[in-house]
């Protein structure tokens, strides 16, 4: 989502929101904080008065630098929200960069993927006029992702063949720069990276069809299970189809099979694009898609699985990259991945 509002719009391409604002109470050495009235279709967002990032890391609650005029003039915001990722620029100034903002209301899960733009006072006289707002389609929003922080990334597929790939070569083919699992084939067979990681981050662009199965390898050692011979299998599903209603939470998207459940209801809807960036470091496994953190987990503190199923393989501290199978046409493209040393 993009919003805007200021008596003098400025253009700045793919920025969604727009705003001008007029207080009457002491400047505040925070920005200006938003809510917003759509044009017809407005986006979900729910804010804070202070744009931040969680409380684990707050490096960002402050702004990076102060850029509200003197008290009585009007000010102009404009906000891109992709998840709960939050760039702010304040009179044409850069004030919060990429953080994830906070979800107020339920801090056990991340900022809601849908709901109201809202425009919030504390007690003092503040005024809005000029308030526009954009959607960002999905191509946008995976671009606006997919550009920031690409420093040390490396493409470990070339979209044309299976160059730097091992194990289910004859499951999987290419079509347009995406790679999938024949329909019907895969049965579980791992499709990995010549290379080893041991701590790393991988972003990649995944589409789903309908009820669409499949999952990330992480440190897999190059035989047996993605699930519990290899660190885990970070699960690749069309969560919200009917087929899988009555799974165990540790089954839907975005989990450590078997082991932690993701926060659902951040998949895009099925068909589109979604992006995807898993960070593994030590024992530790983070999951954001789409902008929002669905899992933060140490796999050295879990103590209950699925069924009792032993997981041998969760406290490996190095092994190959790869795909799950599962039998289902998922597609992957734009598959990177940079070692953390």
């Amino acid at each position: 989502m993009e919003i805007s509002n200021c008596g003098s719009t400025t253009k700045r391409s793919p920025l969604p929101i727009v705003a001008s604002t007029c207080a009457a109470r002491p400047r505040s050495k925070y920005g200006i904080p938003p809510k917003l009235l759509g044009n017809g279709n407005s986006v979900p967002i729910k804010d804070q008065a202070v744009f931040g990032t969680t409380r684990r890391a707050p490096p960002c609650k402050d702004p990076i630098v102060l850029a509200d005029r003197p008290l009585g003039e009007w000010n102009q915001l404009h906000i891109i929200q992709v998840g709960a990722r939050t760039s702010v620029w304040l009179n044409d100034q850069l004030v919060v960069d990429h953080a994830i903002m906070e979800n107020f209301w339920d801090r056990k899960r991340p900022l809601s993927s849908s709901g109201p733009i809202q425009l919030q006072t504390h007690g003092g006289e503040i005024r809005w006029r000029n308030i526009w707002v954009r959607e960002i389609p999905a191509k946008e929003a995976n671009e606006l992702l997919a550009s920031k922080n690409p420093e040390g990334f490396q493409s470990i597929f070339n979209g044309k063949d299976f160059t730097g790939w091992r194990g289910a070569v004859s499951e999987y083919e290419i079509e347009d720069g995406s790679l999938y699992c024949k329909k019907g084939r895969g049965n579980g067979e791992v499709l990995y990276t010549d290379g080893s990681y041991d701590d790393f981050v991988v972003r990649l662009m995944f589409q789903l069809p309908p009820a669409g199965n499949n999952g990330l390898a992480i440190r897999y050692p190059g035989e047996g299970g993605a699930w519990n011979d290899g660190m885990c299998e970070l699960q690749i599903l069309d969560s919200e189809h009917p087929k899988y209603r009555d799974l165990d939470v540790r089954q839907y998207h975005g989990s450590a099979y078997g082991m932690v459940p993701a926060v659902r209801g951040y998949l895009r809807p099925q068909g589109e694009w979604n992006f995807q960036e898993a960070t593994v470091e030590g024992p530790t496994i983070k999951v954001e898609l789409d902008g929002s953190i669905i899992l933060e987990t140490d796999l050295s503190e879990v103590t209950e699985t699925m069924g009792g199923h032993e997981h041998p393989g969760r406290l490996r501290s190095a092994g190959h990259f790869g795909f799950a199978g599962h039998d289902d046409p998922v597609k992957f493209c734009d598959i990177s991945i940079k070692e953390l040393k």
